[in-house]
C-alpha cells in the first residue's frame, strides 16, 4: 500500500496529481490518504506528526511524506526504510523522527530524475514516481544509492508544543503522554490545564488534557473548541 501524508490539501489541486503519478507506476496498489493538512510549511511539526502516525502504518508499505517548503532549492530527495517500512520525501527534516525512534534504518539517496521536472512541484514529478517503483517492485528503477544518514535530523526527542490542530478544535501535541505524569498540570497561554481521561469526564466547556488515540498528548475542551477557549494556535509551546 502507498500513504499519503502531505501539506497539500484537500481543496486544492495537487492531490489529485499526485494520485495520477502513483496510478502511473503504480496502478495496482492501493493508495491511503493519511493526510494532507500537515501544518503548512512547518517541517518540524509534520516530522513529529509523522511519527505518531507511523505505528498504525503496516510494515511493507511506502509512505509518500512530503512538507517541502524547500521545494527547487538543495535539499535532497531521499528513501528511507525505518522497521520495515518505507518512506519517500526531502531531506529535510521530515522523515528523521521517524528514523530516529526506529530500531533498523536504512538511508537511500534518489538517482532518478523525470525528463520534465517541474521546479515547485516534486511531490508529483519526483517523489510520487519513485514511491510507485518502490511499492510496485521496481526500486532499480528508483536508482537508490545507500548514503549513511539523513542530513536533516530533529532527533526522537519530543516536541512540546501544538503541532496540529483539528475541525474540533482539540489541539494535538508532539508530547507523548506516557511520559507525563497525570496529576501534571500543563500550561498553555498562561493558563493551567488538568489530565482527565477522556471528554465525558469533564462537565461541558471544561477544557482539559488527555492521551489521545496516537499516544500523544491532547488538549481538549467537552464539546467546545480548546481552540477558541484558550486562543491558541499551532506552534504554541507548552509549560
Amino acid at each position: 500500500m502507498i500513504f499519503l501524508f502531505t501539506d497539500f490539501g484537500t481543496a486544492d489541486i495537487y492531490v489529485g496529481q499526485v494520485k495520477i503519478a502513483l496510478h502511473q507506476r503504480a496502478p495496482k496498489v492501493p493508495v491511503v490518504d493519511l493526510l494532507h493538512d500537515a501544518p503548512e510549511f512547518n517541517v518540524k511539526a509534520g516530522a513529529h506528526l509523522l511519527a505518531a502516525l507511523a505505528g498504525r502504518i503496516p510494515e511493507g508499505s511506502v509512505t509518500l511524506a512530503v512538507v517541502d517548503p524547500g521545494v527547487g532549492g538543495l535539499r535532497d530527495p531521499v528513501a528511507v526504510v525505518a522497521d520495515g517500512r518505507w518512506y519517500v520525501g526531502p531531506d529535510n527534516g521530515l522523515i528523521s523522527v521517524v528514523a530516529a525512534r526506529a530500531a533498523k534504518v536504512e538511508v537511500f539517496s534518489i538517482g532518478w530524475r523525470p525528463d520534465d521536472l517541474s521546479v515547485s512541484f516534486h511531490g508529483r514529478d519526483l517523489f510520487a514516481p519513485v514511491a510507485g517503483m518502490i511499492a510496485s517492485g521496481g526500486r532499480k528503477a528508483a536508482k537508490l544509492k545507500k548514503k549513511a544518514q539523513l542530513a536533516v535530523k530533529f532527533g526522537a526527542e519530543d516536541l512540546t508544543e501544538v503541532i496540529y490542530v483539528d475541525h474540533y478544535g482539540n489541539l494535538v501535541t508532539g508530547l507523548r503522554a506516557g511520559a507525563v505524569p497525570r496529576e501534571r498540570a500543563l500550561v498553555v497561554n498562561g493558563r493551567q490545564i488538568p489530565y482527565a481521561r477522556v471528554f465525558s469526564r469533564v462537565v461541558a466547556g471544561e477544557v482539559f488534557w488527555y492521551e489521545n488515540s496516537l499516544g500523544l498528548v491532547e488538549i481538549a475542551a467537552n464539546s467546545a473548541s480548546a481552540q477558541q477557549k484558550l486562543g491558541s494556535a499551532q506552534g504554541d509551546r507548552l509549560g
